[in-house]
Formats: structure tokens, C-alpha cells, sequence
């Protein structure tokens, strides 16, 4: 086949953002196609096979833009967006139907509804997540969240949990408040750690792009500009569901994700994430998506433990059903 050339302008965008350090992303774009890809000044040379060369180009372009309208991006997630591109076409480089890009690495999405939840974080202000462990609601939410912040969607991200694990009564445990409290936050901090490098978490805590705190502290706040996520809301109350719910401001989304067969709350206190499944039902631009033990993609067996507590569950109802008849 007769090879072709073409030349690609280069100097609008920071060379060491595209080309990486040492050329790392250059290095890595040379070793995925068999072009011939040589730097010269502001431009960039390509020469090869008529259909490579154009999908090349494509993703320069598209990888151009992203920096561009960006400005940070890191050198692992532009060798995943090379790599997808080269892959699957130059289209789906921004497509999140099927993945989500993050700094350490790229989050397929496994499931229908996993697909759905991220559409409807896109179109929605306020997200409820509900199912049972495993199934991705907590991840993929914190994974948006990044995907967000980095795009410049919003200015920071907001991670909450109510600290009910204890019955909320911390005393016992040594040290100050905030030492009680970080035991019941770690989920949340894990699931940063998996998906931004510790330097990046930490300049983002200390600069309170990222915060993560307890719900008892979101009280009298207003969300503006932010991306918050309730963790665990199936042990908020009521109240205080109606109180989080109501922080939020301007360009801002909510996502809710929590299990509502594993509710720690003390004594008959509602949980309120069962009840705003009938108080928020139909209202325009909050969704709900109800994860099954079919979306678990932790360990086989999570799945296998979700479905025997479905069917232990679903058994002792029936009796006890059976007992009032009678």
C-alpha cells in the first residue's frame, strides 16, 4: 500500500503536556502503531499507511483540544486516551458510554446499569443510587466526580457519610474528633486512592478542592460549584436527608448511593434514604437507579452472598407472613 504523509501544528499546546516527559506519550503512541512519527520544531510528522494516518491525526487532535480546554492532564490518562482511541476509533475518545478515564487508570463500565448510572449523572442534578455491596454505586460515583473536577465541571468535590456505624456515641475512641470520625470516612478515602496518586490526593485535600468530612457537618452549607456524595445514606435520618438535599446551589450534583436491607440506624428511626424513594418520586431532574445483585463485580462469591441474604430474607418474610394469618 502507498504510504502517505502528513504534517500536524503541534506548538498551540504545551509540548511537554502532549509530547510527555522525555516523550513518554510519544514513545508510547511510536510503540501502538507501526507510523512513522518524527517531531520537528512545532510540527509532527507522520508517515505510514493512509487509514493509520488519519486515525493518528484524529487522536492528536482530539488529545490537543482535551489539553487545551483543560489545561492539567496527566500523562497516564493521556496514554489511556491514546490507547482507546487506537483501539476503538477516535470518536469514542470522549465517549463515557463504555469507561471512565482517571488519572491512574481507565474504569470500564461493566453492566447496563452501571452504564445507565453515569448517563444519569450526566443529566441529572441530584442521583439516588441504591443496592446491595459490590455493584460499583460508591466508585463509580467518586470515579465521576474526578472525571468532573478534572474537566473543570465543577471547583471541588464534597464527600460525606453519616457516622452511625458507632450509633454516632464516639466518646469511647481515643483522640480528638476528627481522629474518632476517620475510621468511618476510610471507604471513602480508598476509593480516592484507587483512582488519583496519593501527591495529587494530597494537594487537593490541602487546598479543599477535595473535602471529605461526616454528614453532621454539611449542616447550614450551601453547595455551589461542587460535585457531593452521600455515602452510606441509608443511615441518615430523615431530617437529616431533608437537610443534605437542601445544600444544594448552583452548577452543582448530588449523588446518594446506600443499601437499604443493611440499615444500622438505632431503635425504629427511619432511614431516609427508604423514605425519599416516595417523597422525591417523579420530581424532574432527580433519578433513581436500583442496582441488583446481577451488577456486583467485586469477588464471585459477593454475588453469591447477595443472592443467599435475598433468599434467607425473602423466606423468613414468608413465614413470619404466614404466622400473622394464622
Amino acid at each position: 500500500m502507498e504510504k502517505v504523509e502528513k504534517v500536524i501544528f503541534i506548538g498551540d499546546v504545551n509540548p511537554v503536556k502532549f509530547l510527555g516527559v522525555n516523550d513518554a506519550n510519544l514513545n508510547f503512541l511510536k510503540s501502538r502503531t507501526s507510523t512513522q512519527i518524527i517531531v520537528r520544531g512545532d510540527e509532527l510528522r507522520l508517515r505510514g499507511n493512509p487509514e493509520e494516518v488519519e486515525l493518528i491525526s484524529k487522536v492528536i487532535y482530539i488529545l490537543k483540544n482535551e489539553i487545551k480546554k483543560r489545561g492539567e492532564i496527566e500523562d497516564c490518562e493521556v496514554k489511556e486516551m491514546m490507547k482507546w482511541g487506537l483501539e476503538h476509533g477516535a470518536e469514542e475518545m470522549g465517549d463515557t458510554k463504555d469507561f471512565i478515564i482517571t488519572p491512574k487508570r481507565r474504569i470500564e463500565l461493566k453492566t447496563p446499569n452501571q452504564k445507565e448510572y453515569i448517563k444519569l449523572i450526566d443529566e441529572n442534578d441530584v442521583v439516588i443510587a441504591i443496592g446491595p455491596a459490590g455493584t460499583g454505586k460508591t466508585y463509580l460515583a467518586v470515579a465521576s466526580a474526578i472525571n468532573f473536577l478534572r474537566k473543570n465541571l465543577v471547583e471541588r468535590v464534597i464527600l460525606t457519610r453519616p457516622a452511625v456505624e458507632a450509633g454516632e456515641s464516639l466518646g469511647f475512641l481515643p483522640g480528638d474528633f476528627q481522629e474518632k470520625i476517620n475510621p468511618y470516612l476510610t471507604p471513602l478515602y480508598d476509593a480516592l486512592y484507587a483512582l488519583l496518586t496519593p501527591e495529587t490526593i494530597k494537594r487537593y485535600i490541602d487546598t479543599r478542592v477535595i473535602e471529605i468530612a461526616p454528614l453532621a457537618y454539611m449542616r447550614g452549607r450551601t453547595f455551589s460549584d461542587a460535585f457531593v456524595i452521600l455515602d452510606e445514606a441509608q443511615n441518615s435520618k430523615a431530617v437529616q436527608m431533608k437537610m443534605f438535599l437542601t445544600r444544594l446551589g448552583p452548577r452543582s450534583k448530588l449523588v446518594l448511593t446506600g443499601d437499604i436491607t443493611q440499615i444500622d440506624l438505632p431503635g425504629n428511626e427511619a432511614s431516609g434514604l427508604v423514605e425519599i424513594q416516595s417523597v422525591l418520586k417523579g420530581v424532574k431532574g432527580i433519578a433513581f437507579i436500583y442496582f441488583t445483585a446481577e451488577d456486583v463485580v467485586r469477588h464471585g462469591l459477593v454475588k453469591d452472598i447477595v443472592n443467599a441474604y435475598e433468599r434467607f430474607e425473602r423466606k423468613n418474610h414468608h413465614s413470619a407472613q404466614e404466622k400473622k394469618e394464622v
